[in-house]
């Protein structure tokens, strides 16, 4: 028998009760296995991103105070979590030509550094035509595991914006830097559309955030569980 048959078997078992009752849950260690998730708060700085059309909020700004709620969550959940933006500042030296890119290859630096086990990017969306709503994530194309992440947490985030009538989305792939800095699972989760009034007025609400919040802890364990509950019956069959 596979010396991890039980702490994999614990694992999924975390994962179905994190996805009934919609609580954070501690999250057992692997033995000997990497706990660690690297959460990008993306843009900062003279970089703010799309910007709300109606309360001028900042996507910077939203997306780091996401990442310290989700960093809070999957801290009490036992992963160690590593932040790539910490502050309002960009990742950059200098506000100098080609800024965007040395902001990136910074994130890149600590993701490669830290060497985690997932990777999630936090965002805003927007688009031209104000009717789209909802949250949207992406993954790396040809990858596997990316995907899976990709698709536990696009579920979760679909049935919170039911809630609020927002229509479905499928998790897509996508060609970013960031998904392509390691062979980690990788995802850019979007949490809504500044360009929509309803999502707007969700998004700059704090406890909407922790619902958003909860959503990705609980994608995260989702496809913890079955990446886990995968791994047991293939050591089973050992």
């Amino acid at each position: 028998m596979c010396i991890t048959a039980v702490i994999t078997a614990f694992i999924a078992a975390v994962g179905l009760c994190v996805r009934a009752l919609r609580v954070p849950i501690a999250v057992a260690d692997f033995q000997n296995g990497n706990m660690r998730i690297v959460i990008d708060a993306g843009h900062g700085g003279v970089d703010g991103g799309v910007v709300g059309k109606r309360t001028g909020v900042k996507e910077s700004d939203l997306n780091l105070e996401i990442s310290y709620l989700l960093k809070d969550a999957l801290t009490d959940m036992g992963f160690d979590v590593v932040l790539t933006r910490k502050t309002d500042a960009g990742l950059y030296d200098t506000a100098t030509s080609g800024f965007k890119k040395r902001d990136m290859q910074k994130r890149k630096e600590i993701i490669r550094e830290h060497d985690p086990a997932l990777v999630i990017s936090i965002h805003q969306n927007y688009y031209p035509a104000q009717k789209y709503r909802g949250g949207q994530v992406f993954y790396r194309a040809n990858h596997a595991l990316g995907e899976g992440l990709g698709k536990a947490i696009q579920e979760e985030l679909n049935e919170l914006y039911e809630k609020e009538g927002a229509k479905s989305r499928n998790a897509m792939t996508g060609d970013y830097f960031l998904l392509n800095c390691t062979e980690a699972p990788s995802v850019i989760v979007e949490c809504g559309f500044l360009s929509n009034a309803e999502d707007e007025k969700l998004l700059c609400d704090r406890v909407w955030k922790g619902n958003l919040v909860n959503a990705i802890s609980s994608g995260v364990t989702a496809f913890l569980a079955e990446s886990s509950a995968l791994s047991f019956s293939l050591c089973e069959k050992v």
